[in-house]
This record gives structure tokens, C-alpha cells and sequence, in this order.
């Protein structure tokens, strides 16, 4: 699966894309990662992106030239949905990124930055608008690293064993609810025990016991 990420502070996504799982999961070709600077296709001879916004008010605009540019630039290798990260979108949900992985298309994320991009651009390029929660975030790259890593792990072979996310809170198979408590070695710490349960050894019990704790 590939993501091609748009945005005007490239650099953000260093550390996070080249650690631990998503690392690995490049690395081992289950998913492509290509970032691209749209200041790089700004016209303006200062490569400026914003703009005040016509009617007045606070904070700029993204421009639609460099938008545009870019966007088309990246649809000639990638055919998948232009995805912008805004407050305003649809709110990401365990089942949306489930239906997101098995379709397995590539996507392109657009982040924004100041108080948004020209609408133009929305209206006309943007296939789906996405938000990672009802609060607002100076641009749309930490939603964007968000997305790929709900996606990326759900694509086989990303994580170890399938049944690592197939018990995940909020999947199918806990009815969309949180996640029960996990336990591990010592079975006492500082005086607090491990459940009785869990220890035991009867898996029957141990899954009714889960199936208690589940929100």
C-alpha cells in the first residue's frame, strides 16, 4: 500500500516514519511512503503558499496554485483518494481504518497548515476529508501520521501475529468495545496480584473473565 503525504514541513515526519513497525513494514516493501514539499511547486519567486483570506479576518489561507500543482503532480503515480486532514472531516474510527486496509488503496494525504486551504482546492480535488478528533492541531501532519499507522498495522504481515489487532479495542471481534486489562510477570507487585483467573490455566474462564472486562 502507498501513501503519498503533502505537506510544507516535510521534515516533521523524520523520526516517526523511519522507527519500530512502520520502519520495518517499508523496509520489507508491505507499504510505500513518498513525502513531497509543496512549497516546491509554489510559482511565487519567494515560494510563499498563504495568503490573507479575502473577506477579512484572522490568520492565512493556503493558496490553490501550489495545491493544485502538487496534487497533480502526484496523482500521475498515485490513482488513490485525496484525503485531506481537517478538523472539519468525517471523524476516524476503528471501522473506517479496517475498510481503509482491506480495500488496500493507495492514498494521498493532504495536510493544511494556518486556518485551512482555498476551498477551490477542497471542492474540486478533495475526495474525502478526514478529522482524528473534535479539537484543533496546528496542521494536518500529526493526523496524517495517525492515519498511516492505523492503516499500516492492519495490513498483513505489518505486526507479528494477525491476532494481535483482531483483540484490539473497539475491533469486530470485541463488539467495538475497549480492550480488556493485560497482566504480566511478577504476579505480585508491590503487593497487588495478577487475578486469580489468569492464573489458573482454564481458558474457558479466562475468556468469560475477559469478556466481563470488556467497556
Amino acid at each position: 500500500m502507498r501513501f503519498d503525504i503533502l505537506t510544507i514541513f516535510p521534515n516533521i515526519f523524520d523520526s516517526y516514519l523511519k522507527e519500530s513497525i512502520i520502519k520495518r513494514a517499508q523496509k520489507s516493501k508491505l507499504i510505500k511512503i513518498h513525502i513531497h514539499d509543496i512549497r516546491k511547486f509554489s510559482k511565487d519567486k519567494h515560494k510563499k503558499v498563504d495568503d490573507i483570506p479575502f473577506g477579512g479576518g484572522a490568520g492565512m489561507v493556503m493558496t490553490p496554485q501550489p495545491l493544485h500543482d502538487a496534487i497533480k503532480h502526484v496523482q500521475k503515480t498515485n490513482k488513490g483518494p485525496v484525503i485531506f486532514l481537517t478538523p472539519q472531516g468525517e471523524t476516524l474510527t476503528q471501522p473506517k481504518t479496517e475498510k481503509l486496509a482491506s480495500k488496500n488503496r493507495d492514498l494521498i494525504l493532504l495536510c493544511g497548515r494556518y486556518e485551512g486551504i482555498d476551498q477551490r482546492i477542497r471542492d474540486t480535488l478533495v475526495d474525502r476529508e478526514i478529522s482524528i478528533g473534535s479539537y484543533v492541531l496546528t496542521g494536518g501532519e500529526l493526523p496524517a501520521m495517525v492515519m498511516i499507522d492505523a492503516i499500516s498495522r492492519l495490513i498483513p504481515g505489518v505486526i507479528g501475529k494477525e491476532e494481535s489487532h483482531q483483540q484490539d479495542s473497539f475491533s469486530k471481534s470485541l463488539k467495538r468495545k475497549k480492550e480488556y486489562p493485560h497482566y504480566t510477570r511478577p504476579a505480585t507487585f508491590k503487593e497487588m496480584n495478577v487475578p486469580d483467573v489468569l492464573l489458573s490455566g482454564h481458558h474457558k474462564k479466562i475468556e468469560d473473565w475477559r469478556k466481563s472486562k470488556l467497556k
